[in-house]
């Protein structure tokens, strides 16, 4: 049927098109990505088997984004998400994951502007951009 990577290109798409339909016709879809959200990381976390698996870490900030702009204040925040989320859709470029793989739990090298220059700048990339 599907393998591992054609399901994962799906959970991203269909939260993309709910979080498009949540700002364009405010159709629950910010509920319904977060639902699906949450079934992302639990899905990570059973096959990583901790939290701190990179790919459920990233599926975890990216709920917690989602939570964030359920207050009014933030709700903006919702375009920056689905800018990101269409960019690894279709470019294959995922900021958040670059972003979480500067995280101090996952990386042993010592921060400097050429590392985040790499870190940000590098050709997208298939699989994980944790080093």
């Amino acid at each position: 049927m599907f393998n591992s990577k054609d399901m994962i290109w799906w959970y991203w798409l269909i939260t993309d098109v709910l979080l498009i339909m949540e700002v364009s016709i405010g159709a629950n879809g910010l509920a319904l990505a977060i639902a699906l959200t949450l079934v992302q990381v639990v899905h990570f976390y059973r096959i990583e088997g901790a939290v701190s698996g990179f790919a459920t870490q990233v599926r975890i900030a990216y709920l917690l984004l989602l939570a964030l702009a359920l207050w009014q204040p933030l709700y903006e925040l919702l375009y920056l998400v689905i800018i990101g989320t269409s960019a690894m859709m279709l470019v294959n470029y995922c900021f958040l994951a670059r972003f979480m793989s500067l995280m101090p739990w996952n990386h042993d090298q010592a921060y400097s502007l050429a590392m985040m220059r790499d870190t940000f700048f590098s050709k997208p990339v298939t699989g994980s951009v944790k080093k």
